[in-house]
This record gives C-alpha cells, sequence and structure tokens, in this order.
C-alpha cells in the first residue's frame, strides 16, 4: 500500500471530514469549523481473521499517516476462544474500541454492549450489515467470503478431471479415484487436504463442514434444516449423504494431517502442490503467495448430496462491532468509513487480504484466484447462505467438533456419527435455551 506523506493540516482536515461523514456528534459540512486533530488515544481492534492480520496492520499504518488516529490490530485465530478472550476482556475492564462476532451466537453475549452504528455512511452502502434484535446496524461487514473444496486446477487439468462436473457424490468419487490413481505422477501426497483435530480445527469441521448439510443446495431464505437442528432434529436421509461424503474426504486425505494436523499444515500441504484439494475457502488467497505457489486454482460446491449441487456457500464471515462505552467512538466510526468506502480501504480489504467486498460501491475487482472464483458465483446469484453463522455460541468447539473427530479416525462408523451428532446437537442446544 503506497503510503502518502502529509501535512498535519491535512490530515487534520480529512480526519474531521471523516468523522462528520459518519455521524459524529456536532455534524458540520464545512471543514473549516469541524477541524479535528483526531483522537489522542489508540484505536484498538480485536480482529478474528489472523490471515489478513499483515494486510491490516499496514492500512492502519497509512490511516494514521492520513489521519493522524493510531490503530491497534489485535488478530486472534487459527482456533483461539475468541468469545472467550473477549469475556475475559469485558471481566477485567479491557474492552477493545472494535471487536468481532461471527454471528446471533456471538451476539447474545454482547447485544447490551454494541453501539448503534447506523448514521455510519457505510451503513447505506451494503446489504451484509449485522443488525440487532430491534433492526438497528450494529456490526460493520468487513468481507463477503466463501467456500466449497478448493482445488489446485493444474492438477486437474493433468489428471483429466473437470472441475466444473464436481456437483454431486458421484462426480466427486469418480474424481478422487482418478487423482489417487495418478497420486506420483502428480507429485501428490494425498488427493485432499482435511484437518479434523478437534482442539484446533474444530471451526473447520464443526461450522464450515456441517453448514454445507444446514443450507448446502438452498435457497439463501431457505432455513428448514437450520430450523430443525435447532429443534436438535437432524434429516436422516440429507445427515447420511453428508456422512458419506465425509468419510470420502477422510479416505482420501493425509492421514497425518487429517487427524493432528493444524490449519498451517492443512494449508502448507495444498499450497506446496502436495494435494489437490483442500477444505477451505477464499480466505486463503493472501497466505497462497508465503508458499510461492503459483498455480491457478478455484472453488467448487462441496456437493455432498446424489443430487446435482451448484451453488456454493458465501457471506459475510463475520462482523465487528464498536464497543458502546468505550472512549474513541467517533473515531471509530470515521475508521469504519474510510476502510468500507475510501480507495486506500478498498484495496485493503480486496486487493491486498484477497476478499471481496460487501461494500455496493467499490470499484475494485479481486485479483486474487479464489477471491474471483468466488466473485462468479455472487454476481451469478448462486450461493447458499452460512446458516451455519447462527447456531448456538460454542457448539463446534465445545460439542460436535469432537464427533467429526472420532469420525475423522474411524473410532464411530457412519450410523453412530450421525446419532451421535443429532444426539450431541440437542444436548447442547437445550443446554444453550436454559
Amino acid at each position: 500500500m503506497k503510503k502518502k506523506m502529509i501535512s498535519a493540516l491535512l490530515a487534520a482536515l480529512m480526519g474531521a471530514t471523516l468523522l462528520a461523514g459518519c455521524g459524529a456528534e456536532g455534524k458540520n459540512t464545512d471543514k473549516s469549523d469541524s477541524v479535528s486533530k483526531g483522537s489522542a488515544d489508540a484505536i484498538r481492534i480485536v480482529n478474528g481473521k489472523i490471515e489478513i492480520d499483515k494486510a491490516l496492520k499496514a492500512y492502519a499504518k497509512d490511516y494514521e499517516e492520513r489521519t493522524g488516529q493510531k490503530v491497534v490490530i489485535e488478530s486472534l485465530g487459527g482456533g483461539a476462544d475468541i468469545q472467550g478472550t473477549l469475556k475475559s476482556y469485558k471481566a477485567s475492564d479491557n474492552m477493545p474500541d472494535l471487536f468481532v462476532i461471527g454471528g446471533r451466537g456471538d451476539f447474545a453475549n454482547w447485544k447490551d454492549y454494541v453501539a448503534d452504528l447506523g448514521d455510519c455512511k457505510w451503513a447505506s452502502e451494503t446489504n451484509f450489515a449485522f443488525k440487532g434484535d430491534d433492526g438497528k446496524v450494529v456490526g460493520f461487514p468487513y468481507a463477503v467470503e466463501g467456500y466449497g473444496i478448493t482445488y489446485n486446477a493444474d492438477i486437474l487439468k493433468k489428471a483429466g478431471v473437470d472441475p466444473t462436473s464436481l456437483t454431486n457424490y458421484d462426480a466427486f468419487k469418480n474424481a478422487f479415484e482418478t487423482i489417487d490413481a495418478k497420486k506420483d505422477e502428480l507429485g501428490l501426497s494425498a488427493v485432499c487436504s482435511v484437518a479434523a483435530e478437534s482442539g484446533q480445527m474444530y471451526w473447520s469441521t464443526g461450522n464450515h463442514l456441517f453448514g454445507y448439510y444446514l443450507s448446502g443446495g438452498l435457497k439463501r431464505e431457505d432455513n428448514q434444516y437450520f430450523d430443525e437442528m435447532l429443534k436438535g432434529k437432524l434429516d436422516t436421509d440429507r445427515a447420511a449423504q453428508f456422512a458419506d461424503f465425509f468419510k470420502l474426504l477422510c479416505d482420501y486425505s493425509d492421514k497425518q494431517v487429517l487427524i493432528s494436523g493444524t490449519y498451517d499444515d492443512q494449508l502448507a500441504l495444498f499450497a506446496q502442490g502436495k494435494s489437490a484439494f483442500i477444505t477451505e475457502g477464499n480466505w486463503i488467497d493472501p497466505s497462497l503467495p508465503d508458499y510461492d505457489a503459483t498455480f491457478d486454482c478455484g472453488i467448487a460446491p462441496l456437493a455432498f448430496t446424489k443430487e446435482d449441487m451448484t451453488s456454493v456457500l458465501a457471506d459475510s464471515p463475520s462482523w465487528w462491532c464498536a464497543y458502546k462505552d468505550g472512549k474513541n467512538l467517533d473515531a471509530v466510526k470515521a475508521f469504519l468509513d474510510d476502510l468500507a468506502l475510501s480507495e486506500e480501504g478498498q484495496k485493503c480489504l480486496i486487493t491486498d487480504c484477497g476478499m471481496i467486498s460487501p461494500y455496493n460501491n467499490s470499484t475494485i475487482k479481486p485479483e486474487a484466484p479464489l477471491a474471483k472464483s468466488l466473485q462468479a458465483y455472487v454476481d451469478g446469484g448462486n450461493t447458499s447462505s452460512w446458516a451455519w453463522s447462527n447456531m448456538p455460541e460454542g457448539i463446534a468447539q465445545k460439542a460436535t467438533g469432537v464427533v467429526f473427530e472420532s469420525y475423522a479416525k474411524g473410532d464411530i462408523d457412519k450410523d453412530t456419527f450421525v446419532k451421535t451428532l443429532q444426539s450431541t446437537i440437542a444436548d447442547y442446544v437445550a443446554q444453550s435455551q436454559q
């Protein structure tokens, strides 16, 4: 990101303009009367996407140079208990100015502590803002993300597999068998890179993969399986098909990564060209250059069903909420307006972070391969929602993740997996409603 050196006066004027634009107290369109020197206190952000940490910090540095407002990025991720950390911050009177929530489950913890952000400019430029129970805008979306099963297009081409054919269980089974037979020729150590260790990778299995059971192949407004899950019920036939597909993934995965691998292990296997598929989404775009990955890649639906499934799951992955009792609320709103709407902010989110902007006015198109692949699904209206993000807080980490791990290890069979998954969900939902 280009850094611009500007005078202190210009920085102050820009800061004042931004403050006025996002609904700061005493709105005034006359810049000469609204000069601001910026907050003396740094804005502190708890970010939940560790993979964009570097790009966010670079943008924060640029923002400080342009406006005089210091911004401190505190990134958590890779299996960290973010909500637990935030609760400890609240208990010790150490809340950040901005903090991440992943959906309704997380929001329930903070609904009494979030600021109304509806007067910010960005709020009228997006359909992905998080709204509280009263309809007020309280969550800042910074990306549209999507996932299914990411493939190495170069390997699939060499193996004679057309990625557009991967729309149902049988197509994936045939593709896995074909690639596995040519594994040595293709230089692969495994067909798939899947990580199911529940201590660190619960979010990948219990949230992301299970998310396909909940909404894969459905229209965005269709919540039939999610609503049943909240009643502690699973559709037996759909769950059985999902179990078959997860078993297929496990059968063709690197066993060490599957059973004990971390996110970094899983990513390295794919990024180094040692697997043809990985069960991650477009958020791995920024990390691929770290491995000097030069291959083309794309996203296919995690089509676990016998019937064709052509949509991928795409949504705002999480939101930033502003702590209503923070000292820097006006400065926070100005920062969010800049990140969402300025040229520098769009470049950070789209180009540097490799994400798709949730803002209508964005003119920058994604350049990263998986973001481009996802953009095609979004532009074609071929997406399903992330219903899983509204599951009860902690259900994957504390309950379902270990069920996936047991199935991946072969400790339980298909029928036991489905029955245990259903009973575990029913118990957790019941406890969460007490």
